[in-house]
């Protein structure tokens, strides 16, 4: 089973067709999913999408796709470009990602480490099937991830810049718990804006959710074909 982590850009997609709701039990809180054999959909914002990011629960998310069954996740982020070269209306699936700070955990109580990373094999499965969809990506990039709800400043962002590519607020945290758990995970990073001071333009929140929108007809494409090709 596929879990698919994303937003409110998925309401009315073939993608979410046949699928039915179910309240998923954790011993972190409940999550709502849509679920059928193949696919188990999680919106991180909540079933009315008005948890905002500093709140959302990552650890019930990812425990609820583990009870459910999946075998591996992708994650649907809406990230800031760090670079002038990453122009909003990029398709970016991370290589790596930094994270450092509020770092989540499964390992509460007891000492155990892991070696973060994403996994490679399910980047190259999204790269191969971008390419057969017809959508354009940038196949690598770091991944940065700060915490909501503000977005960054600018100073943040001059630091940022230095290392990094894109930034977001939640693929850390999911790769991470799902490596504790021993589930593959990948993202798909839809480039929907230039980061606070990359460009002269003053950013809003109100800006980001439009530009959003239009980058979700590529993400959708590709999901697509990854759906087919596993059926």
């Amino acid at each position: 089973m596929l879990g698919i982590i994303g937003g409110t850009n998925f309401k009315g997609t073939k993608i979410l067709k046949n699928l039915k709701g179910k309240t998923v039990a954790t011993e972190y809180g409940n999550v709502d999913v849509l679920v059928n054999e193949k696919i188990a959909f999680l919106n991180r914002h909540g079933k009315s999408h008005n948890i905002p990011p500093h709140r959302i629960n990552h650890k019930a998310n990812i425990k609820a796709l583990k009870k459910l069954g999946t075998t591996k996740i992708i994650g649907i982020c809406s990230v800031g470009s760090l670079r002038k070269s990453i122009k909003p209306g990029s398709i970016l699936i991370p290589s790596d990602y930094v994270n450092f700070w509020g770092i989540q955990t499964f390992f509460d109580s007891r000492i155990k480490h892991i070696t973060p990373e994403l996994d490679e094999a399910l980047r190259k499965i999204i790269i191969k099937k971008s390419k057969q969809a017809g959508v354009k990506i940038i196949p690598e990039g770091i991944y940065v991830q700060t915490t909501g709800p503000r977005l960054e400043t600018k100073a943040e962002i001059k630091i940022l810049k230095n290392f990094c590519d894109v930034v977001g607020m939640n693929l850390a945290s999911e790769a991470t718990l799902a490596q504790e758990l021993g589930i593959p995970y990948a993202g798909i990073c839809s480039v929907d804006n230039y980061a606070n001071g990359v460009v002269p333009k003053k950013l809003d929140f109100e800006t980001v959710v439009k530009d959003s929108r239009k980058n979700s007809a590529s993400v959708m494409k590709i999901l697509i074909k990854i759906l087919e090709d596993s059926k």
